[in-house]
């Protein structure tokens, strides 16, 4: 037989074969497999047409926005897919101490139809288009909330002096840390303070995160995380290095340049409440609360850098809607801010990065006395988190990367180190994930539910026995 024959006669079989595997495919299974309710579905409400769309308080569209170039590192995101049914995973929310085991979870349009049993799913519909994902194993864990991040610094040891790179190199750190972020399972981040400058994308002279929060909600693309940006941080004279921040003078400058930024387009207002005295704030209780009146008739929150008891105790007073960092809290202030509803967001992980720093650099800031005086401070640090946790307070994690140390995808760090400070690991993953969504005043940010958008991703083990389970990210899949 002539060899082309051969070849003829294999592909009239692989033909007749794929043709009767595509008509295998269109068979459904006429009859649903009912099955109990499993307690997943009982958290959730009831299923909504589509899921809420990101909402940020955006400048008009910059024409000139380009995409990423072709260089680019190739997303941890699963390209997107009409219907999928995630079998068989557990599921872990922060809503319970107790990891729900056998859960399978339909996504059609990027949004999560239903949360079933593994032995009682619905039917799926047609088994054509529908990706079927074996999630045995694996834990869903909703996308996470870095609830305190700079996008335009990369962090590291020099992560004071990178806040002073001009735009265009911010810019692609950005981008980069757009890639960290998505990877590392962090579908929000909450951007507390950027350098402002003349952003060479649009041409605008204002903080760089507010046009990288806006080309990033315009792409809608799935490596990219939603922003909630706060521009540039507001300080007094001599509190931040010259050039990175927005200083004020008086009570009225700190007003007029707060109400610039959120004219400029910024989500929330951020006070740096640290002053060049580490005893005494910046500003008063009374300053503070004009910024924060004129914020809440506009919609619109304020938060305060609060790293010592002084400026903390002024931004609560003063009414803050957050406290950044809170490294000094004592019971009484806890209790204020349990009492108003003040959330705090830790960072923690900031001095257990600088701890590394002595061993991994040449820095003698980090070894040595630095090093003492570092583990003193972090120890004050958990004290303030476990006195928080007691009083009731609301709180977030964050990372602080780029305005500190940390790098973007390394959030599990700071809910490791809310274990380490006493919280229990369900309620550090809540830290990770509602808490963070209700900082933001997003419904849909840090939960899974029907009716949601299918933000979340897939890790090997059970976060709610060690944090750590969180660095084993195996699967990423957002909704559009």
């Amino acid at each position: 037989m002539p060899p082309d024959a051969d070849l003829t006669r294999r592909r009239f079989l692989l033909a007749s074969l794929a043709a009767a595997l595509a008509a295998c495919a269109d068979r459904i299974d006429p009859t649903p497999r009912p099955g109990p309710t499993s307690s997943a579905t009982a958290l959730a409400p009831a299923p909504s047409p589509s899921p809420a769309a990101p909402s940020a308080r955006a400048a008009a569209p910059s024409p000139s926005a380009t995409p990423p170039p072709s260089s680019a590192p190739v997303p941890a995101a699963e390209p997107p897919a009409t219907r999928r049914l995630y079998r068989d995973g557990a599921l872990a929310d922060g809503r319970s101490d107790r990891l729900e085991v056998g859960v399978s979870i339909y996504v059609e349009d990027g949004v999560i139809r239903w949360i079933r049993p593994s032995d009682g799913e619905e039917d799926p519909g047609p088994r054509r288009g529908l990706e079927l994902i074996d999630a045995s194993g694996a834990t869903f864990v909703p996308g996470m909330v870095d609830a305190h991040s700079h996008l335009t610094m990369p962090g590291g040891a020099h992560w004071i002096e990178r806040g002073l790179d001009n735009p265009a190199t911010a810019l692609r750190v950005a981008e980069r840390n757009a890639r960290l972020l998505t990877s590392a399972g962090v579908r929000w981040a909450r951007d507390v303070g950027a350098p402002r400058g003349v952003d060479p994308d649009d041409g605008r002279e204002r903080a760089l995160s507010l046009g990288i929060r806006d080309r990033w909600a315009e792409r809608g693309q799935r490596q990219f995380p939603h922003i909630r940006a706060a521009g540039t941080w507001l300080t007094r004279a001599g509190s931040l290095p010259a050039g990175l921040a927005i200083e004020a003078r008086d009570a009225d400058a700190l007003l007029a340049a707060a109400e610039r930024q959120l004219e400029e387009g910024s989500d929330l207002v951020k006070l740096y409440l640290d002053g060049p005295d580490a005893g005494t704030a910046p500003w008063s209780a009374a300053e503070v609360r004009r910024v924060v009146r004129m914020a809440h008739d506009r919609d619109a929150r304020v938060t305060a850098h609060a790293g010592r008891l002084a400026g903390a105790r002024v931004a609560v007073a003063g009414g803050v809607d957050a406290i950044e960092h809170g490294y000094e809290l004592d019971a009484d202030l806890a209790a204020d801010m349990a009492r108003r509803g003040t959330f705090l967001v830790s960072t923690l992980a900031v001095f257990r990065s600088w701890l590394t720093f002595g061993r991994t650099t040449r820095l003698g800031t980090f070894r040595g006395g630095g090093a003492s005086s570092i583990r003193g401070r972090l120890e004050a640090a958990e004290r303030s988190i476990a006195i928080a946790a007691r009083a009731g307070v609301p709180i977030a994690a964050g990372t602080d990367f780029g305005g500190g140390s940390l790098r973007a995808n390394q959030l599990a760090w700071e809910v490791e180190a809310l274990v380490a400070a006493g919280l229990e690991p369900f309620e550090a993953l809540a830290a990770a994930t509602r808490t963070g969504g209700a900082l933001l005043g997003e419904r849909n940010a840090g939960v899974i539910r029907e009716g949601g958008p299918a933000d979340f991703f897939l890790v090997h083990g059970d976060p709610l026995q060690s944090p750590r389970v969180l660095w084993r990210v195996w699967r990423v899949d957002w909704a559009d």
